[in-house]
């Protein structure tokens, strides 16, 4: 955990500032009650307000969950999270609470039903706190795009910094576990939405293989790329999440069928002598000084384990990124296409026919990023534009996969930085589109093969923000990756 989030109370850490894992010892051990601790995480989060991180708060549900909790306890009925507070990115329905998926269209949208995963945490005994703010839609890298306001790096503004991104889209979940006003939270991950923001606000975020959680009630962006994934302070607290939320539904067919998850139990099993893939192409890619300094961290953490480092090849690695967006703007641009002032959402006022309600519905429901990703992605699946588009991506797309798993039959995981850099100043990005989507450039090609990743913090900046390095598999190769991640936790900070 980046040693910069700790909150010392009377020489302790105070309750909101420990893991999940701690967090119930407390409970079970009966020094605090799930009530009281989520009332002190609603303190943490009035006094936080100028951080931006939740949308909705959930204070009325939150308390009768954590009363439910505290009588379950009572009777020795427990639950696998009784009581601990999740925070939830604001593209998950939930039954009763506004989910706007930070956008004017939705900005009043109530959902009469439960997304999965989220009824999977409240079946568990969670107390869900709110929704955290995001990029519009997920379309972005920093969540400056959200119709609510940008959130603010809480990493950052102890550093005496007040400008900074918290990465996005899910970067309202990744501020609230760093600045604990969350144990645990969701987010989601189509090109990197998990892990670069947990890179930049120095939290362990992890986005399993493609089909290992459902996608039913998450408002969709890309949605051969979407995957639910969570955030928590160490890797344990997000394989102790992961435990809950992963598995087959029937609600969704992308979801892998048959298959049983033991994250938790992954991290205590003794692991062979590793072989570790360095991708000789990737780390000339956009090379900066902050992903240099991630490149040698890893490198020493390898030696640090025991691994055997392996260089491979991966040639497309720089086609990813382009192909990524083709598909995904491609895909937006349908997914989006649902939201027309008709059913549900944003109406335009008066319009002059149908027509007219659907032009300007739209054009004043969604921001400006929204937008140009519609065009983009309508553009690329127009007549005359399929074929030299989204087409090609989707050959480049099968091309990156194959090279993964060509990667794979010679090495166990993969090593790669999270993000080119650390967390950069509000409005760094906003003249150029360009840019912000060069922000995603290690982690889009982990979507386009489906395969597990996890960032966590092993290096700070020059100026002392956190850098985030990755533990990437091949498919369902998520305990190992969480087994290994752990190795590397507790490597990263033996080294100096």
């Amino acid at each position: 955990m980046f040693s910069a989030l700790k909150l010392p109370q009377n020489g302790n850490l105070a309750p909101t500032a420990l893991s999940i894992s701690e967090q119930k010892s407390l409970i079970e051990g009966k020094k605090i009650s799930n009530s009281e601790l989520v009332s002190e995480y609603f303190d943490e989060i009035t006094k936080n307000k100028h951080l931006n991180i939740y949308i909705t708060e959930a204070r009325d549900s939150a308390a009768q969950q954590a009363k439910e909790a505290d009588e379950r306890i009572s009777k020795n009925q427990r639950k696998p999270l009784d009581g601990i507070p999740i925070a939830v990115k604001d593209n998950y329905c939930t039954r009763g609470i506004r989910t706007t998926a930070a956008s004017r269209i939705l900005e009043n949208f109530v959902p009469t039903y439960e997304s999965t995963v989220t009824q999977k945490l409240l079946d568990a005994g969670a107390v869900i706190l709110g929704k955290t703010n995001m990029d519009e839609f997920a379309m972005g890298s920093s969540t400056e795009s959200s119709y609510f306001g940008p959130t603010i790096n809480p990493v950052g503004t102890k550093l005496g910094f007040g400008n900074l991104v918290p990465g996005g889209s899910s970067g309202g979940s990744a501020a609230a576990v760093a600045a604990n006003l969350a144990a645990g939270a969701l987010g989601t991950d189509t090109g990197g939405s998990i892990r670069q923001p947990a890179s930049f606000c120095g939290v362990v975020g992890m986005k399993p293989t493609y089909g290992a959680c459902s996608r039913w009630g998450i408002i969709a962006y890309g949605s051969s790329l979407d995957q639910a994934g969570v955030f928590g302070k160490c890797v344990e607290d997000v394989a102790i999440l992961l435990d809950v939320i992963a598995g087959e539904d029937p609600k969704d067919t992308t979801s892998v069928d048959g298959r049983a998850y033991a994250f938790s139990q992954a991290l205590g099993k003794e692991q062979r002598k590793l072989r570790i893939a360095f991708p000789k192409e990737v780390i000339a890619l956009e090379s900066t000084s902050d992903a240099d300094k991630v490149w040698d961290k890893a490198q020493k953490i390898a030696r640090r384990i025991g691994a055997e480092i392996v260089e491979v090849s991966m040639p497309s690695f720089k086609y990813a990124l382009p192909a990524y967006y083709i598909i995904a703007l491609s895909e937006a641009s349908s997914n989006l296409a649902r939201y027309d002032g008709v059913r549900y959402g944003f109406r335009a006022k008066a319009p002059n026919d149908i027509n007219d309600l659907y032009e300007r519905t739209r054009a004043e429901g969604f921001g400006r990023e929204v937008k140009r990703r519609i065009l983009l992605g309508t553009f690329s699946l127009s007549a005359g534009y399929y074929d030299a588009y989204y087409l090609k991506a989707q050959k480049v797309r099968n091309i990156v996969a194959n090279e993964f798993r060509m990667a794979f039959e010679n090495a166990d995981v993969m090593f790669m930085p999270t993000a080119p850099s650390s967390a950069f100043p509000i409005g760094a990005h906003s003249t150029n589109p360009v840019e912000m989507y060069l922000e995603d450039v290690y982690t889009v090609p982990i979507n386009l093969g489906g395969l597990p990743a996890i960032s966590l913090p092993v290096e700070t900046s020059t100026n002392g923000m956190p850098l985030g390095l990755q533990v990437i598999g091949p498919q369902f190769g998520d305990e190992n990756v969480l087994r290994v991640a752990a190795s590397v936790e507790k490597a990263a900070t033996e080294i100096v």
